[in-house]
């Protein structure tokens, strides 16, 4: 299992480390108007997940904005942030941040996205920040579990990554 910090202490992550080759276990979250979304609701797409601890952060509102940003320039690509933060933070933040191009949703009811990816942080009930690209078959070829929770992921090797899907 990879090892994560945040704020350089250890954490535990619950839930199997995913690899690039293994395919990607069906999950619900919530949108921003509380329905539920899974894995299966974006078939025969590319995703590529980013996974934040907290909206609301520096880091997780840079990497969230940037990829909306790329988002723009992506066929075939359904980008898709996902936290633990309340629907209701996500819509907020979205709309003060102008973010059309990608989807928001919200682990905090059931934190199955969480167990399921290898990323809910035991501690401090949060998402570790990852990033995951799941081809259009649901299978996943790269993953970035952020060795340091404050630290960015590399965005160009998972924007590569998704360029490269099929």
């Amino acid at each position: 299992m990879t090892n994560v910090t945040f704020g350089e202490k250890p954490v535990t992550l619950l839930g199997n480390e995913l690899k690039a080759g293994d395919y990607a276990p069906d999950f619900k979250a919530l949108t921003n108007d509380l329905e539920e979304k899974s894995l299966s609701d974006y078939k025969g797409k590319i995703k590529l997940i980013s996974v934040v601890p907290s909206i609301d952060t520096g880091v997780c509102s840079i990497q969230t904005n940037r990829f909306n940003e790329e988002a723009k320039k992506l066929d075939n690509v359904q980008v898709v942030t996902i936290s633990m933060d309340l629907p209701f933070a996500q819509k907020r933040w979205k709309e003060v941040n102008q973010v059309e191009s990608l989807e928001m949703l919200s682990d905090h009811r059931d934190g199955d996205f969480g167990e399921k990816f290898g990323v809910l942080i035991k501690e401090l009930r949060l998402l570790a920040r990852s990033i995951f690209v799941v081809d259009s078959n649901d299978k996943i070829t790269y993953v970035e579990y952020v060795s340091e929770v404050s630290n960015h992921p590399d965005y160009d090797k998972a924007l590569e990554a998704a360029k490269q899907a099929e």
